[in-house]
């Protein structure tokens, strides 16, 4: 009885999914992230409730409650910086997304970044950090991650240590310029999360680089 239960209550949840997938397409990018976040948690919360015994309903509050505030959200402070930051690294190279989990990406190539085998900043690149601090100055809900990647040239004994350098380069710029250390976090993938073929030179040097990801969390 119990697993015919899950079942009927498995199949509901994939209908109600589909039917919140459709009713985001009028909420504001805000609205879609926690809505879609708190959907996805009663969902998971409902049959978690089911299986441990306990009442679908119950589980389905619990579960939307922690799905609204387990993702990101995509404010218009988000979105005003992404424009922002395109307008001010337009024709650099750097990249400026936004991601699937609603983090605003910057992508910084090594041509602009650092110089062969070096985690010193080049002055090319504070310009495009010196906006990105000004926005962030005194922000207290906004989460850094920074993240250096190397090519595949050299060994991991070298690559691992200076794309962590680079990413901490970086960071301590940032800080400099006003932003909190507490809020930035760095990492150094080395040569492991290529974006190019390093068979080439132009893939290569699409592979040393460094990501700045920020995120506003739900709450």
């Amino acid at each position: 009885m119990q697993e015919q239960n899950l079942k009927r209550l498995l199949v509901g949840g994939v209908a109600a999914a589909a039917m919140l997938m459709a009713g985001c397409a009028d909420m504001s990018p805000r609205q879609q992230g926690t809505a879609q976040g708190a959907g996805i948690g009663a969902l998971a919360g409902a049959v978690l409730g089911s299986v441990t015994g306990g009442k679908a309903g119950t589980g389905a509050v619990i579960g939307g409650a922690v799905g609204a505030v387990a993702g990101n959200i995509w404010s218009k402070r988000q979105e005003d910086r992404r424009v922002a930051l395109e307008q001010a690294t337009r024709g650099t190279g750097v990249e400026v997304s936004r991601t699937t989990d609603n983090q605003l990406k910057l992508n910084i190539p090594n041509d602009i970044s650092f110089d062969l085998n070096s985690a010193a900043i080049r002055p090319a690149m504070r310009s495009v950090l010196d906006p990105f601090a000004n926005q962030l100055r005194g922000d207290t809900a906004t989460r850094i991650s920074i993240v250096g990647h190397t090519d595949s040239s050299g060994s991991d004994a070298i690559n691992d240590p200076l794309s962590v350098e680079r990413a901490r380069s970086v960071r301590d710029y940032l800080v400099t310029r006003g932003v909190a250390a507490d809020h930035v976090q760095t990492a150094g993938r080395g040569d492991r999360e290529p974006i190019a073929e390093n068979t080439t030179e132009q893939g290569r040097a699409r592979n040393r680089r460094v990501e700045i990801y920020l995120r506003e969390p739900a709450s």
